[in-house]
């Protein structure tokens, strides 16, 4: 075994429990604590790594406000930031990368844990930085969330001498409605209100590169309606709903992305991450997509074959775009 464990919350199941994708398929009954781990059938060995692997991660974080006083909402507006925070889980044995992490939640919520801060102890344990970004939700304010991840890329950046990170290697993680944060983000770059009294200057909000795990994307075409209510209201202005389906605006100087999908998602179907995919092939761009054969929206919650099929494939990718050694 060459990667540490990860332990996060299954999508369906927002209670206490927690569990270990990694190692799931020997646990015989989830984990009610990080701590009982210590109790489950393994080795002496393989028990202290995996307890320490979470450790580590869980209580070595940072948690930082994104603004200093009020956030800008996109129109000249400004609003209470409170909401708005980054947590740091930095690596104990740094390679200079570093992702910006989007947990989903249908612009309704955030899913922090499964599709925050268990990503986060992932990436870790491959040397690289997970910045878990809690975005204000956006309640028919389109542009907030946007603002937020632009917000966190500067902050990396601004921070990368202090955090031991390439600037040069900065990129951002989504699922589900927090991949349509990613993939605006990607395409729509220092375009709206980046210079906001209170915004990190003198970086760029351009991510080197994004992974979208079955992402949203399109506004108009097998849209998520949750999501799109809960982005642009009832009834979206003119010009709403194409700005933000990310695969219109896709060119030669966007960052490049993988995808992964599966081919049962009935929450989100597929086409969201196609379209994407297609859009940035025809760029030129070296994207990937995988289209899982199982694992529905959340792939399984959080674990087995589909979900660890992404994770080893897209760091494949961030190996072949020269993003990890």
């Amino acid at each position: 075994m060459n990667r540490a464990p990860t332990y996060v919350r299954p999508a369906a199941n927002q209670d206490s429990t927690w569990y270990c994708p990694y190692l799931s398929n020997r646990l015989p009954s989830p984990c009610f604590s990080p701590y009982s781990i210590l109790n489950t059938p393994y080795s002496p060995r393989m028990r202290l790594l995996a307890f320490l692997a979470f450790t580590t991660s869980a209580f070595a974080a940072e948690t930082l406000p994104l603004w200093k006083g009020d956030a800008p909402e996109g129109d000249g507006k400004f609003s209470d930031s409170s909401k708005a925070k980054l947590t740091v889980h930095l690596a104990d044995k740094p390679n200079g990368a570093a992702i910006v992490i989007c947990p989903g939640g249908g612009y309704g919520g955030l899913v922090t844990k499964g599709e925050g801060h268990g990503i986060a102890a992932w990436l870790n344990s491959h040397g690289i930085a997970g910045i878990v970004l809690e975005y204000r939700l956006p309640a028919g304010r389109p542009y907030v969330p946007l603002l937020d991840a632009q917000q966190a890329i500067r902050t990396v950046r601004a921070n990368a001498a202090q955090w031991k990170i390439d600037p040069k290697k900065v990129g951002i993680i989504g699922f589900s409605a927090g991949g349509h944060l990613a993939s605006t983000a990607t395409v729509h770059f220092e375009t709206i209100e980046t210079r906001a009294p209170n915004a990190v200057t003198g970086q760029s909000s351009r991510p080197n590169f994004s992974i979208l795990i079955y992402p949203v994307i399109s506004m108009d075409e097998g849209v998520h309606r949750g999501s799109k209510k809960n982005l642009m209201g009832e009834n979206p202005a003119a010009g709403l709903p194409d700005y933000f389906s990310s695969q219109k605006h896709v060119k030669a100087d966007t960052p490049p992305s993988f995808l992964a999908h599966a081919l049962d998602d009935k929450v989100v179907p597929i086409e969201n991450s196609r379209m994407f995919f297609a859009a940035q092939q025809k760029a030129g761009l070296p994207t990937r997509l995988i289209e899982l054969p199982n694992g529905g929206h959340g792939l399984n919650g959080y674990k087995g074959p589909s979900w660890d099929k992404w994770q080893a494939d897209s760091l494949l990718w961030l190996k072949e775009i020269k993003v990890l050694p």
